[in-house]
């Protein structure tokens, strides 16, 4: 059942496209200092800080524009669509809500700005995931968070296991730390959230092609099913099967029982080798232990090391909306935010990846392990973020890491898909193109 708040907002994002074509009274902003004011969302609570900064630099460095800043959170920045009142540039996590812009054509074309010559286009195909408006390029990334297995280099190197590569490597190093009294992986099976991005992200990710699956599956419409060619159940089975096989066999006795906060501090005391988390759980281990060892490798699914990807997620994308009445003030305001001294050290201050082609290598040595992967594009969007908030995934996953049916479930998650593709307008209804 869909929760009232989530009714509330998808009313919100369904008003978006009338609003953008109709150019709502937009309430100017009062400007006594003479300076034209432009409203700047910023999803990121962790790095509210760092932007707060940036952004009384770009004041103080100018006398036209007074960027100010608004952390009221995604609900709010809904509902300043409907009212007409949108923000004027936001940095926000791209997902499924924010794609719903996309989709209604309701954010401006970036094309032409120093700040989209300096994108990296490997992450294009991963922004088009959500939803296009032809023509357009309605968002630019700005930080690229990649994850994948955290594992204690000293406990590796104490009985001789070297980084696998492969399936069969990945089993072998587990018998071997098994035999040497360690436990080879840490799993917080309590909080859901924390098997949809790590084991099953993981295991599917590891194992076929995230973009082109989820083609597909998109083209199957509400024909997903037992008779279609690609389906939830046809396709991730095996992978959720080799997820099960390590849960059942290689990780703490106390599983099913520990969350997020449990996981970190047991990790922190080398009660684990591995651990299946984003680089957002190495401060939280640093607190313990601020000089334990650590590195980072993706989960080997399959028995070729040329499959082998780390998964990634749009930690933050910046958009203009098309309903700004500040738009050239939000543009020269982007340009500044993508200057390589602000949005490298951005990203060194989260521990993400830099989404611009001139961009160094991050020199954190905990994710070192990640960056070849990255570099080569060998990266995938976690499956778990490509489906509608209304399909409980991680509900479905945390069920399977405990021994639900894959298959029966899987076979669930197909029918809800089609249940969506049922009641989603045409594509011709929902997309527009550029003006």
């Amino acid at each position: 059942m869909v929760s009232g708040k989530s009714t509330r907002i998808a009313r919100a994002l369904a008003a978006v496209a009338v609003l953008a074509l109709t150019g709502g009274a937009l309430a100017g902003c009062a400007a006594g200092d003479g300076k034209e004011h432009i409203r700047f969302t910023f999803s990121k609570r962790e790095a509210i800080s760092f932007m707060n900064d940036v952004v009384k630099t770009y004041n103080a460095s100018q006398d036209k524009v007074e960027v100010d800043i608004d952390t009221s959170g995604v609900d709010v920045v809904s509902a300043s669509f409907v009212r007409g009142n949108p923000p004027d540039i936001m940095l926000a996590n791209y997902n499924m809500e924010v794609s719903r812009f996309v989709d209604r054509c309701a954010l401006s074309d970036l094309g032409a700005t120093t700040a989209a010559g300096e994108v990296d286009d490997k992450y294009q195909p991963l922004l088009d995931q959500y939803g296009t408006c032809a023509g357009r390029v309605s968002a630019l990334p700005y930080s690229v968070m990649a994850a994948s297995v955290i594992y204690n280099k000293q406990l590796f190197a104490d009985n001789g296991i070297a980084v696998p590569t492969t399936w069969d490597e990945l089993l072998a190093a587990c018998t071997e730390l098994q035999a040497a009294g360690v436990t080879p992986f840490y799993a917080t099976l309590k909080d859901d959230w924390t098997v949809g991005q790590g084991w099953y992200d993981y295991a599917v990710g590891g194992s076929l092609d995230v973009l082109r699956f989820f083609d597909d599956l998109k083209a199957e419409g509400a024909e997903v099913g037992p008779q279609a060619q690609t389906s939830f159940a046809k396709d991730f089975t095996a992978p959720v099967q080799r997820m099960q096989e390590l849960l059942d066999t290689y990780v703490n006795k106390n599983a099913a029982s520990r969350a997020y906060g449990d996981g970190n501090l047991a990790f922190s005391k080398g009660q684990a080798a591995m651990y299946l988390q984003g680089p957002w759980a190495f401060s939280e281990i640093a607190k313990t232990a601020p000089d334990l060892s650590l590195g980072t490798f993706p989960l080997p699914m399959t028995d070729d090391a040329k499959d082998l990807k780390v998964r990634v997620n749009l930690d933050l994308a910046a958009m203009i909306p098309e309903g700004s009445r500040h738009k050239a003030a939000a543009r020269d305001f982007l340009d500044y935010l993508y200057r390589p001294e602000i949005i490298q050290a951005y990203n060194a201050s989260q521990l993400g990846f830099t989404p611009t082609t001139s961009a160094p290598a991050p020199d954190d040595p905990r994710i070192a392990g990640m960056i070849p992967y990255v570099d080569e594009g060998r990266i995938y969007q976690g499956p778990s973020v490509l489906v509608p908030k209304t399909i409980p995934v991680f509900n479905y996953a945390q069920a399977m890491a405990l021994g639900a049916s894959p298959k029966t479930t899987l076979t669930t998650m197909d029918a809800d898909w089609a249940r969506l593709a049922f009641r989603a307008p045409a594509s011709s209804e929902t997309k527009g193109s550029a003006k």
